[in-house]
């Protein structure tokens, strides 16, 4: 039996680790893909504070290091639910077993949305972001493109034309659907070209060498190719947390529904990160809820001793 069980092995995930372990508390970190969460495919982050400059994989790994240090156990699996238990404790129910816990803090985080374009996963990291403030100055006088039409996208854009030769957006529908203000501003930069009714078809270039140019089709059916380094794709977000629907209130978009306390309608199971309804999804903000995520459970676990 673990004191904390932490679903998800992102910031906000191994900072919750760091922070549960540190007061004293049995920490097991349950990870479905690759520790370090989507910060991984950032080729260089500069806006964590104390870093002028650090790849994504280090900082993972930095996290991973510092945390296992601190004596965290971590299990690589996918967790398909949560039991609850007649005394108090929870149960994480995965594929490869179960493993018990006397609290459980989810920090699945959301996953950007993929047009399902040949191996776009592999593209990811290699010419393909999601997110421009994280990735932007690495294209810096070089162009790219911006896949979307909605605020995100639009505000990917106006930040990347400050960087970058040229802007592409490309969107399928016949208008940009965010709001009108960021609209105007966008068509008002000379270095940005919008596509409307018009889809992504093919990214060219390899993984391994990265992205050179996209394939864009339009309405009509005709393809162009569009010279891009980076691609930032900006078509939304997936919460992860449809397998945990019973023990937590989600809003209508499938982010758990919970304050800055993190905490959940379940005395005992707290929320962390980009899971979470939230304006701001940065590293930074889920390192915070990870602390106060953790915090909150080993007071919770403190008051319910048995």
């Amino acid at each position: 039996m673990t004191d904390i069980l932490i679903v998800g092995g992102g910031p906000a995930g191994l900072t919750a680790a760091i922070y549960g372990l540190r007061a004293n508390k049995s920490v097991t970190v349950i990870e479905k893909d690759a520790f370090g969460g989507q910060i991984t495919h950032s080729p260089k982050v500069e806006n964590i504070p104390g870093f002028e400059e650090i790849t994504g994989i280090e900082f993972a790994e930095r996290l991973v290091d510092q945390a296992l240090a601190q004596g965290a156990e971590m299990e690589a699996a996918e967790v398909t639910g949560i039991r609850a238990n007649e005394d108090g404790t929870f149960t994480a129910i995965t594929e490869e077993g179960e493993i018990d816990g006397r609290a459980v803090i989810l920090a699945t985080g959301a996953r950007h949305r993929l047009l399902g374009l040949p191996d776009e996963e592999a593209f990811v990291g290699q010419g393909l972001s999601f997110c421009a403030v994280c990735d932007g100055a690495y294209y810096r006088d070089r162009d790219v493109a911006v896949i979307g039409g909605g605020n995100s996208a639009m505000q990917e854009a106006l930040l990347l034309a400050d960087l970058c030769h040229k802007v592409t957006v490309v969107q399928n529908l016949a208008f940009l659907t965010g709001e009108e203000k960021l609209a105007a501003q966008l068509r008002s930069r000379p270095n940005v070209e919008i596509l409307y009714s018009t889809l992504a078809a093919k990214y060219l270039g390899s993984p391994t060498d990265g992205i050179t140019g996209l394939v864009v089709r339009s309405e009509s059916g005709e393809e162009r190719t569009i010279p891009a380094d980076g691609v930032f794709v900006a078509v939304g977000l997936e919460p992860q947390n449809a397998p945990f629907a019973d023990w937590i209130a989600l809003d209508a978009r499938g982010y758990a529904d919970s304050d800055e306390g993190c905490t959940t309608v379940t005395p005992g199971i707290f929320v962390a990160g980009d899971c979470r309804s939230k304006r701001i999804r940065q590293v930074t903000t889920a390192a915070a809820d990870g602390a106060v995520a953790a915090l909150a459970a080993c007071d919770w676990i403190d008051t319910n001793k048995k």
